[in-house]
């Protein structure tokens, strides 16, 4: 094993016991020392890897999430092979996605006010920066690169508020509603679409 392997291995025992800890005790209550306790580590371990304390390591552990769900993502759009199929899987994945996430789902229990700032107000602009970064590569074949972008800017925060606020009407985590849903959004990108 390497020294970077070993790094790596300890980086992701610390997000984990992190979000293990949060999970048990919420972001006001957890302590350094709960998940130095947590992942087997010194508090100057902790201190060393993650310089600046929760605040540091708490963006990391929200760093490693989106990376995580991105990847689980892009397993369910990869193999579209049109720009509708593309945004409708891409939709009805991040949702299910989403719906399925225990750690998300005690979290927005536990503390509401805390994730939903990070899903909205503080953490919009990093899931954009992420979704652009994993998504538009994926619609670039049929988009030039600023349309591929706002598209994936108005399907994530599109996402996000269904996520939060679900619609009695539409459900982007069933492939016929979503499609349903978004045929005038990809009509409107279809009739814009620069030639190449």
């Amino acid at each position: 094993m390497t020294l970077g392997s070993v790094a790596h291995t300890l980086d992701a025992r610390v997000l984990e016991a992190t979000k293990v800890c949060l999970e048990r005790w919420g972001f006001a209550k957890l302590t350094i020392d709960d998940i130095a306790n947590e992942a087997r580590v010194s508090r100057a371990t902790i201190y060393r890897m993650f310089p600046g304390g929760k605040d540091v390591l708490f963006e990391a552990m929200r760093v490693r999430e989106l990376e995580e769900f991105f990847d689980d993502l892009k397993g369910g759009i990869i193999g579209a092979d049109s720009l509708d199929e593309l945004l409708v899987r891409t939709v009805v994945t991040a949702t299910r996605r989403l719906r399925e996430d225990e750690h998300l789902a005690l979290m927005l229990a536990a503390e509401p006010g805390t994730i939903l700032s990070q899903l909205t107000s503080d953490g919009v602009p990093r899931i954009i920066r992420m979704a652009t970064t994993f998504l538009v590569p994926f619609a670039d074949p049929y988009l030039d690169r600023d349309q591929s972008k706002t598209l994936i800017d108005v399907l994530s925060r599109l996402t996000i508020s269904y996520f939060l606020a679900p619609s009695d009407v539409v459900d982007l985590g069933d492939h016929d509603s979503a499609r349903a849903f978004l045929a005038p959004l990809i009509a409107t990108i279809t009739e814009q679409k620069v030639p190449s």
